[in-house]
């Protein structure tokens, strides 16, 4: 589903996962500058977007999600997971209720997935799971602005910014309206700055053995005084018993080089050179205005805090994000 905006001038498609929506408008450093700013707006209609309705909505998603949301309060936005019955991450939902629906935005394409599960956990339940990415579009509006969201529209508040389930028909005249919330802006800005703020992303810092404690989705998508879901066990011997193999790290990479590492690059000590044992992979790698560029990796746990490493031939310094 490609979005309209893409016919905005300066427009330039995204790649992989995020085609759809535009990269860029042009100008990735103003861009940058623009959503640290607090304005500007970023078209996010490549998400998938979900609709649970239903008297049952609230205590059945508790019963499947990582997140405590039994008692969630209409309008407070909140973050969960779905794992597999070993703990490794499968979905990663982000949440609001507003106070007769819970609408949840999901990488793009997963959530043909994610209603499949959903389904065939609804037994006796008073639930409706809804695809409405057809008739919904997200849009993310920054940190620090202070644009009203058009009446009647969802909103999902967070410390980053607050995400809105505009119509997907109003997409165009929102765009147009640049006096309310500034231009749009593309997503290669909305990841520099993801990166800066070390969140985690499905499908970037993630694979197939990913468990929540290595990327600190502990913190803001678990709740660890819940029990009952899938994958619960292996997130409560972690957490009391151990600690996980692999933990996220912030790179500095070295200014010099012209291509940024990407995806999978892997990882070495700099002090074993280029043809040393692997110890983790660049997960995401970005351009950012003020920092130069930097990325999000998964290394061992047991490798030193103060370690150089590179990424294929790229020197990179480490800063910590979950704790060895």
């Amino acid at each position: 589903m490609k979005s309209p905006l893409l016919t905005l001038p300066g427009a330039v498609d995204a790649e992989g996962v995020d085609e759809g929506v535009a990269a860029h408008y042009g100008d990735l450093f103003r861009e940058q500058r623009t959503l640290a700013d607090g304005t500007g707006f970023v078209d996010l209609s490549h998400r998938g977007v979900v609709a649970v309705s239903g008297d049952d909505r609230l205590s059945w998603l508790h019963l499947l999600l990582t997140q405590h949301v039994s008692d969630l309060p209409a309008g407070r936005a909140t973050e969960a997971l779905i794992l597999s019955a070993h703990g490794h991450i499968e979905h990663a939902l982000y949440l609001v209720d507003d106070g007769e629906t819970v609408w949840m935005h999901t990488e793009p394409g997963t959530q043909d997935a994610l209603i499949a599960y959903l389904e065939s956990m609804k037994f006796f339940y008073r639930v409706e799971v809804a695809d409405r990415t057809e008739e919904f579009a997200v849009v993310h509006l920054p940190a620090g602005s202070i644009a009203e969201a058009p009446e009647g529209v969802v909103v999902r508040e967070t410390p980053y910014g607050r995400d809105l389930f505009l119509p997907r028909a109003d997409l165009e005249a929102f765009a147009a309206d640049t006096g309310a919330h500034g231009p749009a802006v593309g997503l290669l800005a909305y990841e520099a700055l993801r990166v800066e703020h070390h969140l985690p992303r499905l499908g970037f810092e993630t694979d197939h053995r990913t468990i929540p404690h290595e990327l600190g989705w502990i913190n803001s998508a678990v709740h660890l005084q819940k029990g009952c879901y899938r994958g619960q066990e292996t997130v409560a011997r972690v957490h009391n018993l151990g600690k996980p193999p692999r933990r996220l790290v912030f790179l500095h990479l070295d200014g010099s080089e012209v291509h940024l590492p990407p995806h999978g690059t892997e990882l070495r000590l700099a002090d074993d050179g280029p043809d040393g044992r692997k110890i983790g992979f660049v997960t995401t790698a970005v351009r950012h205005h003020e920092l130069g560029p930097i990325a999000l990796a998964l290394v061992k746990r047991n490798v030193p805090l103060d370690a150089r490493l590179l990424a294929d031939t790229t020197a990179a310094a480490q800063e910590v994000v979950v704790e060895p």
